[in-house]
C-alpha cells in the first residue's frame, strides 16, 4: 500500500512538473486554458507604446523649449556671441576693454529685457527673494606681480565680494561707478553674474495640454583662473518647471486632460494586473521545486544540481515584474505631471522608457516557443558566462589605454581631455570610427608626443580590432555552432527531464495512439479535480 502511495505520489509530481513547462498552447490543448498572461502582455504592449509615444512627444517639447531658451539667452547676454560654442564655454574675450564691455552689456540687457526679449519672459526672484542681478567676483586677497622682474608676491587665500544690484530702483548707470567694477585682472579669478528669469510655455496648447511655468537660473562666468590672457566665457541656465499659480484658459483642454488621466490609470490596472499573475506563478513554481528537491532526494538520495533548481525560475517573469513595476510608478509620475502637481519629466521618461524596453524584449519569450526563432535565446544563454570573463579581462587593457592616453595626450588632443572623452574615443576607434580624424588632430608641438601617439593609436587599433575583437566574436560563434549541434543532435539531458521522459505503463498503454506533438499533454489529460491546486499557470 506504501509502494503505491509513492507511485501515486510520483506520477502526480511527473504531471504537474509536465504542466508547467508546456507553453500556453499546449496548455490550452491539454486543458483548454485561456492564455490570459500571453494576452494580457499583447494588451500591454499596444497600451504601454501608446502612453510612451504620447509621453515622448510631450517631453520633446519640453526639452526642446528650455535648450531654445538657453541659445536665446545667451544671444540676449553674451556680447559678440557667435550663435556656435567655442569649446565648453561659449565665448572668451583677450583685453581688459573686452572684459568691462562683456560685464557691463550683460547688466544692460537684463535692465532692458522686456523691451529687447521675444519671448514671454519675466524677473524672478533670487535666493534671497529679491528681483534683480547678483554679481559676485573671486580674487586672491593681496599681491603685487611683476611678470618683467620675475617676482610676485600674493597671498593665496580666495575673497569673495558681492553685490546685488536692483536695476529698477538706480539711477541710470550709476552702479558703473562703484567701486566694486574697478577689477584688479593680476589677481582676479573669476566674476560671476547671476539673475532669476521666468516664462511660460505656450506651445502645449497647441497640443491640448495644460501650460508649464518655468523659472530660469542663469549664471554668467567670467573665469580667468588661468591667467593666460584669456578669459572664457560661460553661460549656463537651469530651468526648473513650476506649477501655474492661476490659469484660466478655455476650450477642450481640460477635456483631452482628463481622458489622457483616465488612459493611464487603465494603463496602471493592466499593469498591476499582470503583476499579479506573474508575481503568483513564480510563488507556486518554488513550491513545485521546493516538491520535487525533497521527492528527488528523499527516492534517489542526492541533491538536483543546480541548473535544474533554475530552471523553475522563469526569467521572463522577473523581467516582467520589474518591467510593470516602472510602468506603474512611472504612470502614476505621469499622471502627476499632467495634472500639473509634479515636474520631474527626466525620472518619469526614464520609468517609461526602460519599462517599455523590457516590455518588447519580453516578446522574444513567445518567439522562443518555435525552434527557428529560439536560437538567438539559446546562443545568448550558452555564450554569456564566456564572454563576462572575456570582457573582463579586456576591459583591464581598455582602461590602461585609457588612463594612459588621458595622461599623456591629454593636453595636445581634444578627444583626450577627460578620462570620459578618452573612453568614449577609443570605443569609437574599435568600431571603425573616426580614424582619420583622431590621428591628424594631435598638435606637433611636441615631436615626442607625437611619436608616441602613432605607437599608441596603432597599438590600440591592431590589439583590439585584430585580435580581442575578433576572439569576442569567435567565443558567441562557438556557442552558435553548439546549439545548433544540439538543436539537431539533442540537448543533453539533466536529471529533471530524465524525470519527466518516464511514465507509468498505465499511461503508456493509454496514449501510446497519440500524435507525438500530443504527448507532452498525455498526464495533464489524467488529472483528479482534487489536484487542481497543484496545477502551476506558466
Amino acid at each position: 500500500m506504501a509502494h503505491l502511495d509513492s507511485e501515486v505520489k510520483e506520477e502526480c509530481l511527473r504531471e504537474d512538473l509536465k504542466f508547467y513547462f508546456m507553453n500556453p498552447c499546449e496548455k490550452y490543448r491539454a486543458r483548454h486554458q485561456i492564455p490570459w498572461k500571453l494576452g494580457l502582455q499583447i494588451l500591454k504592449i499596444v497600451m504601454v507604446t501608446t502612453q510612451l509615444v504620447r509621453f515622448g512627444l510631450s517631453n520633446q517639447m519640453v526639452v526642446a523649449f528650455k535648450e531654445e531658451n538657453t541659445v536665446a539667452f545667451k544671444h540676449l547676454f553674451l556680447k559678440g556671441y557667435s550663435g556656435t560654442d567655442e569649446d565648453d564655454y561659449s565665448c572668451s574675450v583677450y583685453t581688459q576693454e573686452d572684459a568691462y564691455e562683456s560685464v557691463f552689456f550683460a547688466i544692460n540687457q537684463y535692465r532692458h529685457l522686456k523691451n529687447i526679449s521675444l519671448g514671454t519672459l519675466g524677473y524672478g526672484e533670487n535666493e534671497d527673494n529679491t528681483i534683480g542681478l547678483k554679481v559676485c567676483k573671486q580674487h586672491y586677497k593681496k599681491g603685487t606681480m611683476f611678470p618683467s622682474n620675475e617676482t610676485l608676491n600674493i597671498d593665496s587665500d580666495i575673497e569673495i565680494d558681492c553685490v546685488h544690484l536692483d536695476l529698477s530702483k538706480s539711477p541710470q548707470d550709476s552702479w558703473k561707478n562703484s567701486s566694486f567694477f574697478r577689477l584688479e585682472f593680476y589677481r582676479l579669478l573669476q566674476v560671476e553674474i547671476s539673475f532669476h528669469l521666468k516664462g511660460i510655455d505656450l506651445q502645449t496648447i497647441h497640443s491640448r495640454e495644460l501650460p508649464d511655468c518655468y523659472v530660469f537660473q542663469n549664471t554668467i562666468t567670467f573665469d580667468n583662473k588661468a591667467h593666460s590672457g584669456k578669459i572664457k566665457i560661460y553661460f549656463d541656465s537651469d530651468a526648473k518647471i513650476e506649477e501655474c499659480k492661476d490659469l484660466n484658459i478655455s476650450g477642450s483642454i481640460q477635456k483631452n486632460t482628463q481622458y489622457v488621466l483616465v488612459f493611464d490609470a487603465f494603463v496602471i490596472v493592466i499593469c498591476l494586473a499582470s503583476l499579479i499573475l506573474c508575481t503568483r506563478s513564480i510563488v507556486l513554481a518554488l513550491r513545485l521545486r521546493k516538491r520535487f528537491l525533497n521527492f528527488f532526494l528523499e527516492k534517489y538520495k542526492r541533491h538536483v544540481c543546480n541548473a535544474d533548481q533554475w530552471e523553475f525560475i522563469n526569467g521572463w517573469y522577473v523581467l516582467v515584474i520589474i518591467s510593470d513595476l516602472m510602468t506603474i510608478i512611472g504612470s502614476i509620475l505621469k499622471m502627476e505631471i499632467k495634472a500639473k502637481n509634479l515636474t520631474n519629466y527626466d525620472l518619469c521618461s526614464i520609468l517609461l522608457g526602460t519599462s517599455t524596453l523590457f516590455v518588447w524584449v519580453g516578446v522574444i519569450r513567445y518567439l522562443g516557443y518555435f525552434q527557428a526563432y529560439n536560437v538567438l535565446i539559446l546562443t545568448m544563454q550558452a555564450s554569456l558566462p564566456k564572454v563576462l570573463r572575456f570582457c573582463a579581462c579586456a576591459g583591464m587593457i581598455y582602461l590602461g589605454y585609457t588612463f594612459c592616453g588621458w595622461i599623456v595626450l591629454g593636453p595636445y588632443h581634444d578627444k583626450f581631455e577627460d578620462l570620459n572623452t578618452v573612453a568614449e574615443c577609443l570605443f569609437s576607434l574599435v568600431n571603425g570610427d573616426d580614424m582619420f580624424a583622431t590621428f591628424a588632430h594631435i598638435q606637433q608641438k611636441s615631436v615626442l608626443v607625437w611619436l608616441f601617439s602613432r605607437l599608441y593609436l596603432y597599438s590600440f587599433i591592431s590589439l583590439f580590432i585584430y585580435m580581442i575583437l575578433s576572439l569576442f566574436i569567435a567565443l558567441i560563434t562557438d556557442s552558435y555552432d553548439t546549439i545548433k549541434k544540439y538543436q539537431q543532435n539533442g540537448f543533453p539531458e539533466t536529471d529533471l527531464q530524465e524525470f519527466l521522459k518516464e511514465c507509468s505503463s498505465s499511461s503508456k498503454e493509454k496514449y501510446q495512439k497519440e500524435s507525438s506533438a500530443f504527448l507532452s499533454c498525455v498526464c495533464c489529460l489524467r488529472r483528479r479535480g482534487s489536484d487542481d491546486h497543484l496545477i502551476l499557470v506558466n
